[in-house]
């Protein structure tokens, strides 16, 4: 049995599980729909949560503030004006009917630490914690637009994308009081960081069948994502003999299987996560399918092995089928690896709660760490999730994990804020 599961995390960690534990309950009442959590990006429900999470910043002691693209800050000083920054977050925005940890947990933890931390003064650095405003990229498609913001990587394009009802990006930015001619303004500056750290559940089951609670992520998936059209031939259901069908839909389905069979063989992920037909109508053949790929692997040269070999795939059953398939790029990441000095940081702190293997992963899950790579170091300490289950109402860490996570991450903190 792993070390970790029988260890007792210190008493102020517990007392502040307890409270992280319950404002995530709080958090999940922050709802579009009863029931179900959904916040996204620019709504109602932003607003409301930055608002509610403020006010536990400032119960810590952190000066706060919502920066030029929505997310919102919480800073305690270092002991010099100009002492060096760390950050601490994640995210707060969701999925659709999501659960309650996803990024919340992360933005809680790093509160709880700094009030730890800089309970008896200041440190060496200033501590600063970000909670992004959208990471999921749920209501205009593009993941880690608060994240890119403050790493500086806003692009213009961005501002023509649309959310479901045709409203813009840039129009929700209006709607919701920031001025898209300012969104430079939320960029840090990389010469005044020392790095980034951010905690987070594990999307994933490995922690749990290692039974340990905790765990050092090394990096983070290098991902692609593309909107592919099929367009065939809508014809009547009925009239129309097989050897004359050109079904959109089939082809689809078939090049949905190709991502399954190549991604499994080439040890990628690769999903198909929505797809829509038209006409759709019940006694027609399908013109024209529109699907999503979502592409993941370790390794971008792999990746990118992987998409040749699907993009071949689904030419081929356009041809056989006489179909046309055509994949349109949507988003690309390249994979982000944790620095050497912030991973001994991580290690070090799950090694303080009596874990003395701590579990080595690399997360096949996006972060906002991503982006923050582009800037300045980065590490991540993922924390156990039953089943791995997430973007789920059924994602689930334990307060006893939660507190083992404080733990950690003070420990974390401390080293890095004392080399």
């Amino acid at each position: 049995m792993s070390a970790v599961s029988v260890v007792r995390a210190t008493d102020l960690a517990t007392a502040d599980a307890d409270l992280v534990a319950r404002w995530c309950d709080e958090l999940a009442l922050v709802t579009a729909e009863t029931g179900r959590i959904t916040r996204v990006y620019l709504s109602p429900e932003h607003a409301r949560v930055n608002e509610v999470v403020a006010g536990w910043m400032r119960d810590a002691g952190l000066r706060t503030w919502q920066d030029a693209a929505g997310n919102l800050h919480g800073r305690a000083d270092g002991t010099a004006p100009d002492a060096p920054v760390l950050l601490l977050g994640s995210h707060l925005d969701t999925v659709v009917d999501a659960g309650r940890y996803d990024g919340v947990v992360g933005v809680l933890m790093a509160i709880r630490t700094v009030a730890r931390l800089t309970a008896d003064g200041a440190l060496p650095v200033a501590l600063e914690v970000v909670a992004f405003s959208d990471e999921e990229g749920t209501r205009f498609g593009k993941a880690l637009l608060g994240s890119s913001a403050v790493a500086g990587v806003w692009d213009a394009s961005w501002w023509d994308l649309e959310d479901g009802d045709g409203v813009t990006l840039r129009q929700a930015f209006t709607d919701f009081g920031l001025d898209p001619e300012r969104v430079g303004d939320a960029a840090v500056d990389p010469s005044t960081l020392v790095g980034y750290l951010e905690a987070h559940i594990e999307q994933g089951p490995y922690l749990e069948q290692a039974d340990q609670a905790l765990g050092v992520v090394t990096s983070i998936a290098s991902a692609r994502r593309f909107s592919v059209e099929a367009v065939g031939e809508a014809r009547h259901a009925g009239g129309t003999p097989y050897e004359r069908r050109h079904d959109a839909l089939l082809a689809a389905a078939e090049a949905a299987l190709a991502v399954e069979r190549i991604c499994r063989a080439a040890h990628h992920v690769g999903t198909v996560g929505t797809m829509t037909v038209e006409p759709g109508a019940v006694n027609v053949v399908p013109g024209t399918a529109r699907f999503s790929v979502d592409l993941r692997g370790e390794f971008d040269e792999g990746r990118d092995r992987v998409w040749d070999e699907l993009t071949k795939a689904f030419t081929l059953i356009g041809e056989r089928r006489g179909v046309t398939v055509t994949p349109t790029e949507v988003h690309r990441a390249p994979a982000v690896f944790c620095a050497p000095r912030l991973m001994d940081a991580v290690r070090a702190g799950i090694e303080s709660t009596g874990e003395t293997d701590p579990m080595m992963l690399f997360s096949r899950a996006g972060h906002d760490a991503m982006s923050l790579g582009l800037v300045t170091d980065v590490a991540m300490l993922f924390l156990r999730n039953p089943d791995g289950i997430s973007h789920h109402p059924d994602e689930f860490v334990s307060v006893g994990d939660i507190a083992l996570g404080l733990d950690a991450l003070a420990v974390a903190v401390g080293r890095v804020a004392a080399a």
